[in-house]
């Protein structure tokens, strides 16, 4: 029997389809972000804005084509945040993560055309019994989750030195950065996967014109590489760790040896001269020393923020801040250096762009490596910073960095040499990191005999039962290995005996 509308059922079916409407509307409204900051570039203005708080230590963020920015959180947890709306979404936990110290959920890209393939490529490390592996997995979205999951690679992993990030080259390979999974040894070695540039097909399998087309390997010889972007040229970069010294920045090139554990840095050294003579290897673009922990980075080649166009933005994690770097006119070598929000946000773990040029930073106060006076009030937070027009309270600034002066007659600031060689592991409080850094507070060594601390310094500490090894500091001059061993030995309670620079000569 058919329904004969009356007024009355008009009216509610006029009620409900307005109702459904403000549902709607209600769904894609834009949530308001708080501003928490300001920066005053040479002429452009930004604010820095709260995109997303209360996450637990975001990895990696990258920017579809279709304006939604991914990112993965360290235990599991794939989200998506759309940027019509800034509504957040979680769209897969993967529940065999395994989570520890710098192994995770790590690293994440999209598809280039992600509308027409919307594949989303990830990078985790799993443990069963003893052995620890890093997967590289392929999930295709649907809907408001990621399914499907493809495994392309599996590789070996370690709690650290897991590398671990993902980009897409101009020409649609899929670029994997590895560690070297604490076997440096094995970044040279072609047969092994871990310390390499990897390069795929989409799907996974190895391209053609690879330097051994039944290879992935683009490239070899790195130690922990922390970040991976292509620039508008095609010019790929990657930001590593160094052990002791020597962090760098490095333009990727096919089939090229970039010397680790033979080279570490600059080839500045007889035997890494001789090295690099013999098997092909190649400078880093730039290099940090004291170092700085760099991490995420990427190119930005928008014109909105114009002082930072043509630029790779490195975030960092031991020196909390953000890095641009300039870059010449053709691309490939940095011109100078400019430091922003230095130790105001706390660790920096990535950086990402827009297509309308505002920048993304993910703070990292809630991982392994517990800071003094970190995490903040919300942490762990993704950052929004962009164009504006007015600021309500003084703006932040950055600082340009400039050549060493010359230091022979400067004197030594043993606070700052360990602020510079110690404190990223052994904490500004001398209290390291429980099970991993020893706190120098209170310890045997430091307070012992002082022969067994000018050792230690000097070659390094390498137990078996402890793969986190720490370096020689033998590139110290002796009365700066003096100065900082004085000074832990004088710190946080300690009243141990002065070494001289006399005795540190006689045991190098």
């Amino acid at each position: 029997m058919p329904i004969i509308p009356t007024p009355i059922t008009i009216v509610r079916l006029s009620f409900i389809s307005v109702l459904a409407i403000l549902l709607i509307a209600c769904s894609d409204k834009k949530n308001d972000l708080q501003t928490i900051d300001y920066v005053q570039l040479d002429k452009s203005l930004l604010k820095v804005e709260v995109l997303s708080d209360s996450l637990q230590v975001p990895w990696d963020m990258v920017v579809s084509n279709d304006r939604n920015l991914f990112f993965t959180e360290q235990y599991g947890a794939v989200s998506v945040i759309n940027l019509e709306t800034n509504q957040q979404r979680k769209i897969l936990v993967i529940p065999e993560v395994w989570h520890k110290r710098t192994a995770g959920l790590l690293s994440l890209t999209v598809h280039p055309d992600f509308k027409q393939n919307p594949y989303v490529y990830v990078h985790y490390t799993t443990k069963t019994d003893s052995l620890i592996y890093n997967h590289l997995v392929r999930y295709t979205l649907k809907g408001d989750t990621l399914i499907s999951p493809k495994e392309l690679l599996k590789i070996k992993g370690f709690t650290a030195h897991n590398g671990g990030r993902l980009a897409f080259s101009n020409n649609g390979k899929l670029l994997w950065a590895t560690g070297d999974a604490y076997n440096g040894d094995e970044s040279q070695d072609v047969n092994f996967l871990n310390g390499k540039i990897l390069r795929l097909n989409a799907d996974g399998g190895i391209p053609s014109d690879n330097p051994n087309p039944k290879s992935y390997v683009w490239a070899r010889g790195f130690r922990n590489m922390q970040g991976l972007t292509v620039t508008d040229k095609g010019y790929i970069f990657t930001s590593e760790h160094g052990d002791a010294i020597e962090d760098e920045v490095n333009l990727i090139e096919k089939d090229r040896n970039y010397g680790w554990p033979a080279i570490e840095g600059l080839h500045n050294l007889p035997q890494e001269i001789a090295f690099a003579k013999a098997n092909h290897t190649k400078e880093p673009v730039k290099s940090w020393t004291p170092v700085i922990a760099p991490s995420g980075i990427t190119y930005y080649g928008s014109s909105a923020i114009a002082e930072w166009k043509n630029s790779l933005l490195l975030s960092t994690l031991k020196a909390k801040s953000l890095r641009v770097l300039k870059l010449d006119e053709e691309g490939k070598a940095i011109t100078s250096e400019e430091i922003f929000f230095d130790n105001h946000y706390g660790r920096l773990r990535d950086v990402c762009v827009d297509a309308d040029g505002a920048v993304y930073i993910s703070t990292s106060n809630k991982d392994w490596k517990p800071q003094v006076g970190f995490p903040l009030a919300g942490d762990d937070k993704i950052l929004k910073i962009s164009l504006t027009d007015k600021a309500l309270k003084k703006p932040l600034l950055g600082s340009k960095v400039s050549a060493l002066a010359d230091t022979k007659d400067k004197a030594i600031d043993a606070a700052q040499l360990y602020q510079n060689y110690c404190v990223s592991c052994h904490q500004a409080d001398g209290k390291g990191v429980k099970g991993i850094f020893p706190a120098l507070a209170g310890s045997n060594l430091v307070n012992g005999s002082s022969s067994n601390l000018v050792k230690a310094l000097l070659k390094g500490i390498n137990r078996a039962e402890n793969p986190q090894k720490m370096p020689g500091f033998a590139f110290l001059k002796d009365d700066e290995l003096a100065a900082v061993m004085n000074y832990i030995r004088q710190s946080w309670g300690n009243q141990a005996a002065k070494v001289t620079e006399k005795e540190i000569k006689q045991n190098r």
